[in-house]
């Protein structure tokens, strides 16, 4: 699509009319470069006496600073945002993710003591990084009466915490009836000796 200041630049440079401006960059998909190349071609217009084009014109410093806003301004509505802006984006999601997680707490404990309390960062970190260590851990102290539980603002009254519940008490409840089953059995057997 060819916009009214592409016109505008090619009827200034070429010193030709608004309906020619606008063919030329039509048929070059709004390149103003090729347009003038094709112009020239054409013979319509004079090729310049130092044998090349100078795209820009002798701007201003301040007018430089003002075309690079307007073209970062253009960009943005064109494209959602420029690099920067996502960029900053992310680390301000990133920050906020960070801080949660130094807040909230995951902790463990056996009898009622706590044992162990660490920032949900670290247990991330530790599940990223040795999720082949620490989730066998994890399950094989639930067998050795531990419990797990998130604490913090975020986390504290959370279904994670309910299931986490449920889950020592189901390894609490299967420990009681493998030794209850032991104890059977070697009852049973004492008596037939």
């Amino acid at each position: 699509m060819v916009t009214l200041e592409q016109v505008e630049k090619l009827c200034e440079r070429a010193d030709i009319s608004y309906d020619e401006a606008k063919v030329a960059l039509e048929a070059t998909n709004g390149d103003l470069l090729e347009a003038i190349i094709n112009l020239e071609k054409q013979g319509r217009v004079k090729a310049p006496s130092g044998g090349y084009y100078k795209s820009e014109n002798s701007y201003t410093t301040a007018d430089k600073s003002n075309y690079e806003k307007t073209q970062k301004e253009e960009y943005s509505r064109e494209n959602g945002s420029t690099f920067s802006e996502i960029l900053g984006k992310f680390l301000k999601w990133s920050g906020k993710i960070f801080h949660k997680g130094n807040i909230n707490t995951f902790e463990v404990s056996k009898n009622g003591n706590k044992i162990v309390i660490i920032p949900v960062t670290v247990l991330i970190l530790l599940l990223i990084f040795t999720f082949w260590i620490t989730v066998p851990i994890i399950i094989i102290g639930l067998f050795f009466g531990y419990r797990y539980v998130f604490n913090g603002p975020d986390l504290e009254k959370t279904s994670v915490n309910v299931a986490m519940n449920s889950v020592s008490n189901a390894a609490e409840n299967l420990i009681k009836e493998v030794n209850e089953h032991k104890g059977g059995k070697n009852n049973g057997e004492d008596s037939n000796n």
